[in-house]
C-alpha cells in the first residue's frame, strides 16, 4: 500500500552510520532509511556536519538561525546514503568544525541551533514530510518547537513527529537557563512540560510534545515505564503508555554477513561452519592465546557499568578454572580498563584483551569466538547478540531490553532456544549460564553444532522492523 502512498519521512539524527558514530544510534540512522525507502517511503535524513565527515557533499542553501539572542548562518548541504536517500548536513563552523561528537560545554547550544535548522530548512528546500522523527536527546526539542512554535505557520500544518528512545539514560539535562535558547513562553518550562527537577530536558521535550513515542524494543518499552528502568521519566512514559510503542531494530545483513566480510580471516556460511574454527585459531594467534579446542568467550563492548562487565570480573577467576578462554575488546570507563588490564597479568595464556575501538578486529571476534557475553545491567535492543547469531557464535545474555526479546534460552526451550540467558543481575546467575554453555560445547558437540546453524538462519534484518516503522507513521498520519 505504501508504493502508491508516498509517505515523506525525515529522519533527525545526531550521528549516522557511514558519517559519524559513536554508538548503536548511528548504525540505527544508517540502516533503517534506506529500509524504508525500499518500502516506498520518500525518506531523508538530516545531521550535524561535523569535522570528521569526509562524504562528498553540495552546497543547497544557507539562511540564519536564531538561538536565544543569538544570529548564526546555517548552510545546508547534500550527499546520497545508498545512492537513493538524501542526507542533509547542517553545517555551521563554530558549532560543529571540532574533533568529535558530543561532550563540549556549548551542547545545548550546539543542538538547540541544529533543531531549529531542522525545522527552518524545510520550506526553504521544498520538502514538506508527513513525519518527523526524531532520535535521543539531542532532537528533543524539534518536538517541542514544531508543537508549541511552528504550528500556527501553514507549511508545518499536518506534520507529525515521533520521537525514538534509543537509551533513556542519556537525557541532556541542562542548567534552567537553557530554556531561553527557545524563545518561548515560560509557561513551557514547568514539571509538566520540559522541566526535570529544574533542569532543562531535552529528552523530556521528545516524550512530551511528540504525537508518538517508540524505543527500540518491545521489551524495554515495558521496562521504562517502572522505577528501575525508568531514569526518573517512568512517569511520563506511563501517563503516555497509550502513545508508546516498542519496535526491535534490526541488522544490516550485508554488512555483517559472515560468507562476504572483508574483516575475517576465512569467510563462512552454514554450509561450510568448519571455517569458523580455522577462524578460531587465527584469532588465538593474533590475541597471544594457545592454539587449542577449548571454549572462546568473546566481549565486544564499550565499557561502562550497563554492559555488567562487574558481573564478569567477580566472577573471572571461576570461569577460568572451567578452562576457557576469554577475548574482550572495548573502551571506556577507566575502572573496568584497568581491571581487565589486572586480569591479563594473572591470566596472560587465557585472556586476550584490546582496549580501544578496533572495527575489524571486533568482526574477527565475531566470527572466532564460540560465545559471546551481554550481561547488560540494561538494554534498550543490542545489536551484539544479533552479530553473534549472525555469525553462529552463541550468545550468553541477561534477560533484559532487546536482550530477552531475541534470546530464548536453550535450556529452557530446545526447540527455540538460540543462546543462553539468566534473569537476575548477579554474578551467580551468570556463572551459570556460562557454565551450562561450556558444558553442552563440550559434553554434547552435535547438539552444539546444530545450535550453531540454528543460530546463523534466525532473521533479525530490518525488512521486519522497518515494515513495523511503516505502520507505525501509517498509524500517525491516520
Amino acid at each position: 500500500m505504501f508504493e502508491n502512498n508516498k509517505m515523506k519521512i525525515l529522519f533527525v539524527s545526531a550521528e549516522v552510520s557511514p558519517y559519524a558514530k559513536t554508538g548503536g544510534l548511528a548504525d540505527v540512522a544508517g540502516s533503517l532509511p534506506p529500509a524504508l525507502a525500499g518500502l516506498g517511503a520518500d525518506v531523508r535524513v538530516v545531521m550535524p556536519r561535523y569535522r570528521q565527515i569526509d562524504a562528498k557533499m553540495e552546497y543547497l542553501t544557507d539562511f540564519p538561525v536564531r538561538v536565544g539572542t543569538k544570529i548564526e548562518t546555517c548552510i545546508i548541504r547534500e550527499t546520497k546514503m545508498n545512492d537513493n536517500v538524501p542526507v542533509y548536513f547542517v553545517d555551521n563552523y563554530n558549532y560543529f568544525d571540532r574533533d568529535g561528537i558530543y561532550c563540549y560545554f556549548d551542547d545545548a547550544r550546539r543542538y538547540a541551533f541544529f533543531c531549529f535548522a531542522v525545522l527552518e530548512m524545510l520550506p526553504k528546500l521544498g520538502f514538506k514530510p508527513d513525519i518527523i522523527h526524531c532520535n535521543d536527546w539531542h532532537t528533543g526539542p524539534v518536538c517541542m518547537l514544531l508543537k508549541e512554535n511552528y504550528k500556527n505557520i501553514d507549511f508545518y500544518k499536518d506534520v507529525a513527529s515521533i520521537f525514538t528512545i534509543h537509551n533513556l539514560k542519556y537525557q541532556g539535562n541542562f542548567p534552567k537557563e537553557v530554556f531561553n535558547l527557545f524563545n518561548l513562553s515560560g509557561h513551557l518550562f514547568t514539571p509538566e512540560t520540559s522541566e526535570f527537577y529544574g533542569m532543562f530536558s531535552f529528552m523530556k521535550c521528545g516524550l512530551v510534545f511528540s504525537d508518538k513515542i517508540n524505543t527500540v524494543s518491545r521489551v524495554y518499552a515495558e521496562e521504562i515505564q517502572t522505577p528501575n528502568y525508568g531514569e526518573g521519566m517512568d512517569g511520563i512514559l506511563k501517563n503516555r503508555s497509550q502513545d508508546l510503542s516498542g519496535i526491535l531494530n534490526g541488522l544490516g545483513y550485508e554488512l555483517f554477513d559472515p560468507e562476504k566480510d572483508p574483516h575475517i580471516y576465512f569467510n563462512y556460511s552454514k554450509d561450510t561452519i568448519h571455517k569458523k574454527y580455522e577462524n578460531k585459531k587465527s584469532l588465538q594467534k593474533e590475541m597471544g592465546l594457545p592454539q587449542s579446542d577449548v571454549p572462546l568467550l568473546g566481549v565486544v563492548s564499550r565499557l561502562s557499568g550497563q554492559k555488567g562487565l562487574d558481573l564478569i570480573m567477580d566472577k573471572f577467576k571461576d570461569m577460568m578454572e572451567q578452562d576457557i578462554q576469554f577475548v574482550l575488546l572495548g573502551t571506556g570507563d577507566p575502572y573496568y580498563e584497568n581491571g581487565f588490564n589486572e586480569l591479563k597479568k594473572v591470566y596472560p595464556d587465557k585472556l586476550g584483551l584490546h582496549i580501544g575501538f578496533n572495527a575489524g578486529l571486533a568482526q574477527k571476534i565475531y566470527a572466532g569466538c564460540d560465545m559471546f557475553l551481554m550481561p547488560s545491567r540494561f538494554e534498550p535492543c543490542g545489536l551484539g547478540q544479533m552479530i553473534s547469531l549472525r555469525y553462529g557464535t552463541v550468545p550468553v545474555v541477561r534477560a533484559t531490553g532487546g536482550l530477552a526479546e531475541t534470546i530464548t534460552d536453550y535450556n529452557m526451550n530446545p526447540v527455540k532456544g538460540n543462546g543462553f540467558s539468566f534473569a537476575e543481575f548477579s554474578a551467580d546467575m551468570l556463572l551459570d549460564a556460562v557454565n551450562r554453555a561450556v558444558i553442552m560445547y563440550r559434553s554434547k558437540p552435535a547438539e552444539w553444532k546444530k545450535l550453531v546453524g540454528k543460530s546463523m538462519l534466525q532473521d533479525f534484518s530490518w525488512k521486519k522492523s522497518a515494515q513495523s516503522y511503516m505502520e507505525l507513521y501509517n498509524l500517525i498520519t491516520g
